[in-house]
């Protein structure tokens, strides 16, 4: 079955002194607030398209990651993982990077890599991002 999630951003003004309010309408977690400041230089208690993706991506990698884990006979205990969406004034997005640190009993460092890798390469974010350069580092607790 298929899902749609929704969120809605209200802009108030220009973009380098405008503002806007993100609401998470489909899960009503709150609204978070954006500014092209806190987009390209400092954030000041603001969030940005970025971090969104970040968290986006860091969520869906640590999914993937576990479901792969999990199918290979390996479920892991916990899974750490960050991502970092490097955005650049008038350039844009200029790439992403994941760090996966796992508590996975029964697998060693090359085994999770790989399967860091496979996730990396099929999570359903990473896949929507194809466009920009994704890389990974992945290691055991």
């Amino acid at each position: 079955m298929a899902t749609t999630r929704t969120a809605h951003t209200a802009w108030e003004g220009n973009l380098a002194q405008g503002k806007g309010l993100v609401t998470f309408a489909s899960s009503g977690i709150g609204q978070f607030p954006v500014s092209w400041p806190a987009r390209s230089e400092e954030p000041n208690g603001l969030t940005s398209p970025e971090e969104l993706i970040a968290g986006a991506h860091s969520a869906c990698f640590s999914m993937a990651l576990a479901h792969g884990l999990t199918q290979a006979g390996t479920p892991p205990r916990t899974l750490d993982t960050q991502a970092d969406v490097t955005f650049q004034p008038g350039t844009g997005i200029t790439g992403i990077h994941l760090t996966v640190t796992g508590d996975v009993p029964g697998l060693d460092a090359e085994g999770f890599e790989n399967a860091a890798a496979d996730a990396k390469a099929n999570c359903p974010v990473s896949k929507a991002l194809a466009g920009t350069t994704i890389t990974l580092t992945a290691k055991l607790a």
